[in-house]
């Protein structure tokens, strides 16, 4: 878990905010950037990546895979370059095994993909009406 919080922190683009949110180790569009904050409880700020170790598997939640086709296609074709484990992936998760099955230098690289600002607006488009 180290090295894939190392990974992500030192590739992020500027303005994300590294957070404990959900019971889990996260980063979030802080409301200093985006003060609406995420549309299910606005007193949270608008969530990108979680990482989080459970029963099972360690999960990588990342909100820009979930929302843009484009960088899913991107990383579905990446993945059999860093990894030679079945990718398991959910909407926005991607499930690992044992820490050593995670492409950390993989995961560094997709988090480096979106801006705060290419995020916003992304979710802008996306979030319910009236929200």
């Amino acid at each position: 878990m180290t090295k894939l919080r190392k990974a992500i922190k030192k590739n992020l683009p500027k303005g994300f905010q590294e957070v404990m949110v959900y019971g889990s180790l996260g980063w979030v569009v802080p409301h200093s950037l985006y003060a609406q904050g995420y549309h299910c409880d606005p007193a949270t700020p608008l969530p990108f990546i979680n990482v989080a170790s459970q029963k099972n598997h360690i999960a990588v939640y990342h909100m820009g895979i979930y929302s843009s086709g484009p960088l899913l296609e991107w990383f579905k074709g990446e993945w059999p370059k860093h990894s030679s484990k079945k990718l398991d992936m959910g909407k926005s998760c991607i499930r690992f095994k044992k820490p050593e099955d995670v492409p950390v230098a993989l995961i560094g690289e997709l988090a480096s993909k979106m801006t705060p600002q290419e995020w916003i607006n992304i979710y802008e488009k996306l979030k319910p009406a009236g929200r």
